[in-house]
């Protein structure tokens, strides 16, 4: 029989060394927070504009633009893993928790978008779009508990207060349910917390 024994002053040395190293060592993984924010913000103001007929649309073209983002965040996301472990160097503990993080929130959000096809395939036509329109809010509640997981390892209060933004961007955009608007607002918010989190964290790791 084993016995689970806690040892709060190793659970301290633990987060001191992660919030060290965070300080530290550059922080690793951050381009593909950038290419995250920029591919799918494109594609928000490219849905943005064909529903608000500044591009032309269609029903079988309006919602490729996202199939089309998806696919190129993927193959950019291959391409940014591959150099990371093909790099000389230790990864630190923070850059493992930085990347488990943001794999569970990557891995979140990709089970919502399964759910939501099987959702569409099962109801077919009596279906309720509502569903959809919430979208927005519930990834950016999953980008929420990522900065938030990130800045308690961390002890960064400038995370914290990413997370604090990305959690209030939540019910902000449900506001903007069914109004072209939200795709406008869905883009902002996808360049301003994650795109420029991103490439400020990366031009820190350069330093």
């Amino acid at each position: 029989m084993t016995e689970n024994i806690e040892d709060p002053a190793a659970d301290i040395a633990w987060m001191r060394r992660l919030a060290e190293e965070g300080a530290n060592a550059p922080m690793q993984g951050a381009s593909i927070l950038v290419s995250a924010g920029l591919i799918y913000g494109s594609a928000s103001l490219v849905h943005w504009a064909q529903v608000t007929d500044r591009l032309p649309e269609s029903p079988a073209v309006t919602g490729v633009g996202w199939l089309v983002a998806t696919v190129l965040f993927l193959v950019v996301f291959t391409i940014v893993n591959l150099r990371m472990r093909g790099r000389i160097g230790v990864m630190t503990s923070a850059n493992r928790a930085f990347a488990a993080a943001w794999t569970a929130v990557g891995l979140g959000i990709f089970a919502l978008f399964i759910a939501l096809m099987i959702n569409s395939y099962r109801m077919g036509s009596n279906q309720d779009f509502t569903a959809m329109w919430l979208v927005p809010s519930i990834i950016f509640a999953f980008y929420g508990l990522g900065w938030a997981v990130t800045a308690a390892m961390l002890r960064s209060r400038p995370l914290w207060l990413l997370a604090v933004a990305s959690l209030a961007a939540c019910p902000a955009l449900a506001w903007l349910t069914g109004s072209a608007t939200q795709y406008l607002a869905y883009a902002a918010a996808l360049f301003l917390l994650m795109a420029l989190p991103g490439f400020l964290l990366m031009r820190a790791a350069r330093r």
